[in-house]
């Protein structure tokens, strides 16, 4: 690969990191002091919101960036697309909106939440102006690290300040927003060096109409499908407490979905340019790379999570006592259910961005996402609502992993002459050698170490703390040994790149 995509690999890994860091801190927080059931409500207000946000987006990011990407050396063609592809997001916006207005009054449970739900809503009306899809185009990645990072870092801050008591849910939420308004002002700021807001021409907007219409139902049919299991707990658990179990216990998968969810930002434009410009070679080492970087980081992260799932939620929701009747009891077990949901959605995430997209094939992964969120909801429901009905989240969490798991067998599928190699291959199998060593040193060191900080008159929390990181450390130490003894691609491949930077110095 490239520098400049190993750079922008680099810059997005330490934007998620911190990102991640900070949620670490505001999520406990937020658990303290709104409580399970002011997390549970904002949590399924979210949901609800989270529909209209991507119907107010009717697929226009994926399909912009597609487009941006062709002609992002022509300012002059840039400007005229990014202006059409603005008209259409702010008509969608607005139209969202009324949609949202319409439902919100029309059904009682969701007058009674209707303030959160407005300020929630804030996010996809203030973001139709962000015209975040160019920045992604032109891969401008530092700018949009640092430009999040010091957003989220201002949100943390006065949700740490503010957020006291279980009333200040709504001033949580509006906190929330800010991030979406820092990031919309700072790139209308920065996005006149790149395009021009005159009209430059008709904005033949009538090409993009069958493209949008499966890109929009395939967007609404994906949020349907991510927050199905949430919104379907919501009405099973009508004090919405398994919700807020739920969330705690999806919160460490999120934050590896999210690492991928930010690398497709560095790995789609350059998928579709590969693609474009017909360079089958680089298409394919492309995704054998950001498979690899998939699998280097996913594999671990489901040993440790599952080993330990206890401390990571009980640092995440501030309660450290897992037990029935308990705040978040069920939090540690959801975790460990969806610990695979890592590895299936983010190579899903990279079949659909990286291979489909680029295809114009992006009908398959409709397909695979509207059957998959129809099972979801009949698992959920009869899991969920009857054979675990004393445990709703438990049955909802092995709904969710088993259906996403079919989904990624039917997405290899369907793409197995660009996966097969790119999965299938001597370094996966170095990797999944390195992480059944980890597996069995976790084991092994879990219950001792415990036993050494329980010792030492610790707080619960500062124990859990230092099992979390001694054991990743130690665990992280082993991997990257084995790994270079076997001489793993991503490993050696930045060994080999420090040797030639030593070398040129």
């Amino acid at each position: 690969m490239t520098d400049n995509i190993r750079t922008n690999v680099i810059v997005n890994v330490i934007r998620t990191f911190v990102l991640t860091l900070l949620s670490f801190i505001t999520f406990p927080w937020v658990c303290r002091y709104l409580g399970n059931a002011g997390v549970g409500i904002y949590t399924w207000a979210n949901t609800f919101v989270a529909y209209f946000l991507i119907l107010a987006k009717i697929g226009i990011p994926n399909l912009a960036v597609r487009e941006c990407v062709k002609v992002r050396d022509d300012k002059v063609a840039l400007s005229n697309k990014a202006q059409g592809f603005f008209l259409l997001q702010l008509i969608a916006t607005v139209l969202s909106f009324g949609l949202l207005c319409v439902v919100v009054f029309s059904v009682k449970e969701l007058r009674d939440t209707s303030a959160l739900i407005f300020i929630l809503s804030l996010n996809f009306l203030v973001g139709a102006f962000s015209f975040e899809w160019i920045f992604i185009a032109l891969e401008k990645q530092f700018y949009m690290a640092v430009r999040s990072i010091v957003a989220l870092t201002i949100s943390a801050i006065l949700i740490i300040i503010f957020v006291t008591n279980p009333d200040d849910i709504l001033l949580y939420a509006l906190i929330a927003i800010m991030v979406t308004v820092i990031t919309t002002i700072c790139n209308l700021y920065y996005v006149r060096k790149f395009i021009s807001f005159e009209k430059t021409g008709p904005y033949n907007l009538k090409q993009y109409a069958k493209p949008l219409l499966v890109l929009c139902t395939l967007s609404l049919v994906l949020s349907l499908y991510n927050q199905t299991d949430t919104f379907i707990l919501g009405f099973i658990n009508t004090d919405k407490t398994e919700v807020a179990s739920y969330s705690v216990g999806i919160k460490g998968i999120d934050i590896i979905i999210g690492i991928f969810t930010a690398l497709s930002v560095v790995f789609i434009p350059r998928a579709a340019y590969y693609y474009n410009v017909e360079d089958k070679q680089y298409f394919n080492r492309l995704n054998k790379y950001s498979i690899n970087i998939c699998l280097f980081v996913v594999l671990p992260a489901i040993v440790t999570m599952c080993i330990l799932a206890k401390p990571i939620c009980g640092l995440i929701s501030g309660t450290y006592t897992f037990v029935e009747g308990n705040s978040y009891w069920s939090a540690p077990y959801i975790l460990m259910i969806l610990a695979s949901m890592m590895l299936t959605y983010s190579i899903g995430d990279i079949i659909y961005g990286q291979i489909l997209l680029p295809m114009k094939k992006e009908k398959y992964y409709l397909i695979a996402i509207g059957v998959g969120t129809l099972l979801n909801v009949a698992l959920s429901i009869i899991l969920g609502g009857f054979i675990f009905k004393d445990r709703p989240a438990i049955g909802v969490a092995i709904g969710t992993a088993s259906t996403d798991l079919l989904i990624i067998i039917f997405l290899m599928a369907i793409s197995w002459k660009w996966v097969k190699r790119a999965i299938f291959n001597f370094n996966s199998l170095k990797l999944l050698i390195a992480n059944i060593i980890i597996l069995g040193v976790s084991l092994l060191i879990y219950n001792p170490l415990m036993k050494l900080w329980g010792s030492m008159n610790l707080s619960i929390g500062v124990s859990f703390i230092l099992q979390l990181l001694s054991v990743v450390l130690i665990d992280g130490i082993i991997y990257l040994v084995t790994l270079l003894l076997l001489k793993e691609d991503l490993v050696t491949s930045f060994r080999r790149k420090k040797k030639e930077d030593t070398i040129n110095a």
